[in-house]
């Protein structure tokens, strides 16, 4: 025991106590154990990062690279040119007149689609015969290759023999050159869109309604409010997180849409060039025929940079207007 020779405020010093023994040194099993509680999350979540790493940011950050050379692939030319091919892009006008078709074509397809999921979810949700029959039509045409989809949609919008011809031919309309006319090529390739991903994004919003617990439906019941009301009231605001999700992940494949085009053009010459005027070529057609079209494989790179950019800042602004529209700060 040692004594403070310190004298106190009040009274006379006062002695402290030993400091206590040192413990001993945990064994090597206790240090294991340890190590296995702290350690185990990462190593489960370990896998996800390295597949992460090789298939996501190796080839994000190689592609930045790529994007800031004159790059051929067939000669091997591989001359930094720092930004200029970033510079070439924002005048290039075939780059522009991908966007607007992109976007267009994103606008078609991406509003009501998920408008037609949400009603077909709301009445799946309710009781009903043979629901997993239902269900289970839903998901077909998302399991279907879309190779035969676009093969049978371009048979349905053929100018001469197609179905939707003859359809509106019975009320003396004529028939519509559905891969020649721009606006027509994208509503054609959005009904495709529509067609492939309603289903999957319908079994979403079913899935989340059903977590909504009914007593909030009987309470709104008793109140005397409608099937209508009850679906804006209720259902909505309780969906607006499986929305934000829908909505983003909507927005990531309507810009990066690139199989049903390039089947849509089937028969033509170059089936890149998204119809003998580009009217229906895409950012992602534009970008491969850059790249293992013409050789240019560092403007590809660009172009491709150029996308991911807008991805980011069009599902951000989606984001924030769901958010905005449900009141959510």
């Amino acid at each position: 025991m040692t004594t403070d020779l310190r004298p106190g405020r009040n009274g006379p010093p006062t002695a402290s106590p030993a400091p206590a023994p040192p413990g001993p040194r945990p064994t090597w099993r206790a240090r294991l154990a340890r190590l296995d509680v702290k350690g185990a999350p990462y190593a489960f979540i370990s896998p996800f990062y390295l597949v992460f790493l090789v298939f996501g940011a190796f080839p994000l950050v190689y592609t930045l690279w790529v994007s800031l050379h004159d790059w051929e692939l067939a000669s091997g030319t591989r001359e930094f040119v720092g930004l200029d091919n970033y510079d070439y892009l924002l005048s290039d006008a075939d780059f522009w007149h991908a966007t607007v078709n992109t976007l267009g074509i994103f606008v078609l397809s991406t509003g009501p689609q998920l408008v037609l999921a949400l009603l077909i979810a709301n009445t799946l949700n309710r009781r009903m015969r043979l629901p997993t029959m239902f269900r289970i039509g839903m998901v077909a045409p998302l399991v279907t290759s879309t190779a035969a989809v676009a093969i049978v949609f371009t048979q349905m919008f053929d100018k001469d023999w197609g179905m939707i011809n003859w359809a509106i031919g019975l009320v003396g309309i004529d028939p519509i050159h559905w891969s020649s006319s721009r606006g027509w090529s994208w509503a054609a390739i959005a009904m495709m869109v529509d067609w492939r991903w309603t289903g999957y994004n319908a079994l979403i919003y079913l899935a989340a309604m059903q977590a909504i617990p009914k007593d909030l439906y009987e309470a709104a019941a008793i109140d005397g409010a409608s099937r209508l009301r009850q679906f804006w009231q209720i259902t909505v605001p309780m969906l607006r997180p499986t929305i934000i999700f829908t909505v983003i992940i909507s927005t990531i494949g309507g810009l990066q849409l690139f199989t049903e085009p390039v089947l849509f053009s089937v028969g033509t010459p170059n089936k890149m060039d998204g119809g003998p005027m580009h009217q229906f070529q895409t950012i992602t057609m534009y970008m491969y025929d850059n790249a293992f079209g013409h050789d240019r494989y560092g403007y590809g790179a660009t172009v491709a940079w150029a996308l991911f950019v807008m991805i980011i800042v069009f599902s951000l602004i989606n984001f924030l207007a769901v958010r905005r529209t449900g009141g959510t700060k």
